[in-house]
């Protein structure tokens, strides 16, 4: 029997060929995206579900989708879809992150044109007949420089328009290479830098706790008097109550959003302020990224229900069937080891190194450094997937480098990844044992045994007396009970790591009080 699959949301007439003539039973039915107890009604028949943005695929809808297997998203966000309920229960998401970059990058423009010129609120005093010549005094864009908060896909599109504007233009970015940097013609900045210099910042980040509210009220107090802020990218990017009273005194000259915390935004704090332009989230609304990330969902579907491939998985790792069962615990092990490095590292990436060393080295590495790179790139770029982690990857100009070799240590299997910045060289090495869970072998060189657990705190100390005992009475009257404590050390007297496994979150105080205690480095809180 054919595959069947379900369209919820609209979809054009190619795209929905591209179905049929791979030979699924497609449904064209747009109207059950705004209704929810009629999709519930009959997600349970398909097999496939192709959306875009009006579908909500609740973990109520998944409990229901009793035969699906795959979800489609036509666009990169995916915040309609609950991806843990659907990972629970088998249901592959997919998205395609990279059909909308230039729409949204011409609509951040837009918005900065807007704002210098104030054309909106221009437009509609004119219309009104009030002819305001005097009113709106607008400022050039060239010779002003840009500052852009994520210099990605889109980020580096907006750096190119605006480098054809005659602006100079600032990138923060923790993943962007100094040599990408000059390959962009672009300045690479911390964020404090870009705040103090930029007279327009727009911002082209995922939505993570790292870049929540990453334009805060102290954020903007850093920024010039006269700045103009443009976010087409997350809302909860911006401080939204802090950047109105920022347009209210004038300290922000303007702003330019197409997107909110709440949406869809029929109230928000910022309608209504000055030069406030606003748009319905209409980043990815063209008729040319429409058709984009409609045809490319479309073949994404087809290609898994036909034929078994994995493109563009949000929860699922790109192997093909013949390889899953032998290859999925080193998969799990490279993106583990990969999510370590990645969660110890606070400067931009030059290289990721890794080494495959015994059996592993036969295996489909390719795979395997797609999920160790996704695993460093994650805690940044939560979205990232094993196909787009390369690619992105290579956007930054990180440069990576595989390894094989036969088996030379104890181990039958071992892999070392490796990490080098601007400032340092960090590496982790693992391994899979009998009962297919990974574990953790070495630390920079520093030899240890450690399982992964859901929390984890990694401290570096000098290794002299007294340091455990006054380390676990501190976290006895935190109430953190320890799970299992691993200690390795170069030799007495010399660097030392302790890596536990604790049973909830350690809350930012105690990891302070740690990082204080006499003989600690480094103190950090790790979660997989």
């Amino acid at each position: 029997m054919a595959p069947r699959v379900l369209i919820s949301d609209q979809l054009s007439e190619a795209a929905i060929q591209i179905f049929k003539n791979r030979g699924i039973d497609v449904d064209f039915r747009p109207e059950l995206g705004k209704d929810k107890d009629a999709l519930l009604a009959v997600i349970g028949e398909y097999d496939g579900l192709a959306i875009r943005s009006a579908t909500k695929v609740t973990e109520k809808v998944i409990a229901a989708a009793t035969r699906l297997k795959v979800i489609g998203r036509a666009g990169i966000g995916v915040d309609n879809v609950d991806i843990p309920a659907a990972t629970a229960k088998g249901i592959i998401v997919m998205n395609t992150p990279f059909g909308n970059a230039i729409t949204t990058a011409e609509h951040a423009i837009a918005m900065m044109f807007s704002l210098a010129r104030q054309i909106p609120a221009a437009d509609a005093s004119t219309q009104a007949g009030k002819w305001e010549k005097s009113r709106f005094m607008g400022v050039e864009i060239t010779g002003k420089t840009l500052g852009l908060i994520g210099c990605g896909n889109i980020g580096s599109i907006v750096a190119d328009r605006a480098i054809g504007l005659k602006m100079k233009v600032l990138a923060f970015d923790p993943f962007l290479s100094a040599e990408r940097a000059r390959d962009l013609g672009v300045e690479k900045v911390e964020l404090d830098g870009l705040l103090a210099r930029a007279d327009f910042i727009t911002l082209h980040t995922p939505l993570t706790d790292k870049t929540r509210n990453i334009i805060s009220a102290d954020a903007l107090m850093k920024t010039k008097r006269g700045v103009y802020i443009i976010n087409c990218a997350r809302g909860g990017l911006v401080d939204e109550v802090a950047l109105r009273a920022a347009l209210d005194t004038g300290h922000v000259a303007g702003a330019g959003f197409d997107v909110f915390v709440e949406e869809p935004a029929k109230e928000n704090v910022l309608f209504g302020a000055p030069n406030m332009v606003c748009t319905p989230h209409l980043g990815a609304s063209t008729e040319e990224a429409q058709e984009n990330v409609a045809l490319q969902v479309a073949e994404q579907i087809s290609d898994y229900l036909m034929s078994g491939a994995v493109i563009n998985a949000l929860n699922m790792p790109s192997i093909s069937a013949e390889e899953a069962p032998r290859l999925t615990p080193f998969v799990r092990l490279a993106e583990q080891l990969g999510s370590f490095a990645g969660q110890l590292t606070e400067t931009g990436i030059r290289k990721i190194r890794i080494e495959y060393e015994g059996t592993i080295a036969d295996m489909n590495t390719r795979a395997l450094t797609a999920a160790a790179l996704t695993g460093v790139l994650t805690p940044v770029l939560q979205t990232v997937n094993m196909v787009s982690a390369p690619v992105i990857a290579r956007e930054r100009d990180i440069q990576v480098e595989e390894v094989r070799r036969g088996q030379m240590g104890a181990y039958e299997t071992y892999m070392r990844l490796t990490i080098v910045t601007d400032r340092q060289e960090r590496s982790v090495a693992g391994t899979v044992f009998a009962d297919g869970k990974p574990r953790i072998i070495q630390v920079k060189g520093i030899n240890m045994e450690a399982s992964f657990g859901p929390y984890m705190l990694y401290i570096t100390n000098e290794d002299k007396p007294g340091f455990i005992g006054k380390f676990g009475s501190l976290l006895g009257e935190a109430g953190i009970n320890i799970a299992t404590f691993n200690l390795g050390r170069t030799g007495p007297g010399g660097d030392a790591i302790a890596l536990l496994e604790v049973d909830g979150e350690v809350p930012a105080a105690t990891l302070t009080a740690i990082e204080s205690l006499p003989l600690v480095k480094q103190a950090k809180a790790l979660k997989f």
